[in-house]
């Protein structure tokens, strides 16, 4: 029986591939997945959800999909907005070695790196995250005061939340950290938070 979560760092089931397909704003994908990474039998219904409601970028930028598993949200974001620095992070290697396949197929430039790996002086116009919930309260909190201070000024991000593991706690949590909070969209039990950084 194996122990691997999408979050281990080095999977230890097989890297069987398969292909699932999905559109965004009438662009259609086709990626490449594979077990021990997130929702690897189909797009996860959050980041459906998060595609879909929140408003994808089109202009130059520096954009980070924090956690991206696969690789959706960064080639979505890659091809939306195709003159962004696309940066991609996840703690599990196989994540970010498909991320890299699936962009160089489409034709993407994403830049894909482990945490610890990113630039520690970049700073990011936006932030598009499906985060992990299932790591703990703590984890998640640790990840969004690790990542969230590196918005750059005037910037944005994009979370999605399921209501049932969190989302509206996230969403108090957030606020009480000074952060500026937006529920922008729910559906199918799924918040999509915009955040940025209180003014004043």
């Amino acid at each position: 029986m194996t122990t691997d979560h999408y979050f281990s760092a080095e999977p230890s089931t097989p890297d069987e591939r398969r292909e699932i397909e999905f559109s965004v704003a009438g662009r259609d994908y086709k990626l490449a997945t594979a077990a021990g990474v997130f929702s690897s039998g189909r797009l996860d219904p959050g980041t459906a959800v998060l595609l879909a409601k929140a408003d994808l970028p089109t202009t130059a930028g520096v954009l980070l999909d924090l956690g991206c598993g696969y690789g959706p949200i960064a080639c979505v974001l890659a091809r939306s907005a195709p003159g962004a620095v696309v940066h991609a992070v996840d703690v599990n290697s196989r994540a970010r070695q498909l991320t890299e396949e699936n962009a160089a197929s489409l034709g993407l430039r994403v830049q894909v790196s482990a945490p610890d790996e990113v630039d520690p002086d970049v700073t990011f116009d936006q932030i598009w995250s499906n985060p992990p919930t299932h790591v703990g309260k703590a984890e998640l909190h640790a990840i969004m005061e690790r990542w969230l201070p590196r918005l750059a000024p005037g910037g944005v991000a994009w979370l999605v939340i399921n209501r049932h593991l969190g989302g509206d706690s996230l969403h108090a949590w957030l606020e009480a950290g000074g952060w500026e909070v937006e529920r922008v969209a729910s559906k199918k039990g799924f918040r999509v938070l915009r955040v940025v950084r209180k003014s004043g």
